[in-house]
């Protein structure tokens, strides 16, 4: 069975394995078992989890033994990471990680890569980096990797060498994207959570390709997060969960994703609630009602000219993160 499209593009999954209030990451585990295996039904392309470390709503922090999991719970979509923070890693253990996974899944694992340590400075000292090493080292980092897996390095990493593993370089600026045009890899950008910065990194990736073995023309992916629901009102009261754990963030006091509360006014200051609206208010996000969510989800693919869409739906109750994605399926063919 192939992916289906939505106008002509690919449209994936970013799923953040959410730890809900009262629950743990068990449960977290076996609700993304079933949204992978019901997206994989409705024709969606690949599905990526993302590395997060000190983040006790989020259960993907062993990225690759999740992608495992979920690998092994479905047929042919694609798994991956969306992505793995290579500075938290030596790369040979990257490598050898994702030479496992491909070995065991071959032709359906992605390796998206990410320079930020995804995770405060305290946790990326508990990781095990050195104090001197610095996300400017990631170019370096890159090359080591691909080096394993072209077995050009001094050590070798089996299983990873000799296989031919995707590799993409995701980023919120410019810096991963410049880097992926040089190495004419595919790139992700993180519209979802920097929207701003969206369309200049996509020109920067697009002005400075050049073709190499994997890749012939740029092949660019933007993130979006989408809520759609039966009505628009239940929908922006399904996106107070993750309006509640943004703030978490912003606030430097994460927790577990809380259930939806009937006003943002409850638990947001007005400042707040102003960085809140200009987020929600941008071009990469959509809560709605079915037919506002497809107008606006053509709208910004014909604005970035995306080749695809990973979409994050970040909601509490698992009956309405499947219904939203559901949504999305029926809009594509």
């Amino acid at each position: 069975m192939t992916s289906k499209q939505f106008h002509h593009t690919r449209l994936s999954v970013l799923d953040l394995a959410p730890i809900k209030e009262g629950s743990d990451a068990s449960l977290s585990f076996r609700e993304s078992v079933e949204l992978a295996q019901h997206v994989e039904k409705w024709g969606f392309h690949r599905y990526w989890l993302a590395e997060h470390h000190n983040m006790p709503g989020i259960a993907s922090s062993a990225t690759s033994v999740v992608i495992g999991h979920i690998a092994g719970a479905t047929n042919h979509i694609r798994v991956g990471s969306g992505g793995v923070m290579l500075p938290n890693h030596a790369p040979i253990v990257i490598a050898e990680q994702f030479g496992t996974l491909e070995s065991m899944y071959p032709g359906r694992i992605d390796l998206g890569l990410g320079r930020a340590p995804g995770s405060d400075q305290a946790t990326a000292y508990a990781l095990r980096r050195t104090l001197h090493s610095s996300p400017e080292d990631f170019p370096l980092q890159v090359d080591e990797l691909e080096d394993y897996f072209k077995g050009t390095a001094r050590v070798r990493a089996f299983p990873g060498e000799g296989l031919s593993i995707p590799i993409w370089l995701l980023g919120s600026s410019g810096f991963s994207a410049r880097l992926a045009a040089e190495k004419g890899l595919p790139f992700a950008f993180a519209s979802h959570f920097s929207p701003d910065y969206t369309m200049s990194a996509l020109k920067i990736y697009r002005d400075n390709f050049q073709p190499s073995e994997m890749l012939q023309e740029p092949y660019a992916m933007v993130g979006v997060n989408i809520i759609a629901a039966e009505t628009e009102e239940r929908a922006k009261w399904l996106a107070t969960s993750q309006q509640q754990q943004f703030l978490s963030l912003t606030r430097g006091q994460p927790t577990a994703l809380k259930p939806p509360v009937e006003s943002i006014e409850e638990v947001f200051t007005v400042p707040e609630q102003a960085a809140i609206s200009e987020r929600l208010n941008s071009e990469a996000t959509m809560i709605g009602e079915p037919e506002m969510v497809k107008q606006k989800l053509q709208q910004f693919i014909e604005n970035t000219q995306a080749n695809e869409v990973i979409i994050n739906t970040q909601v509490f109750h698992q009956e309405d993160r499947l219904r939203s994605y559901e949504y999305v399926a029926d809009m594509m063919e």
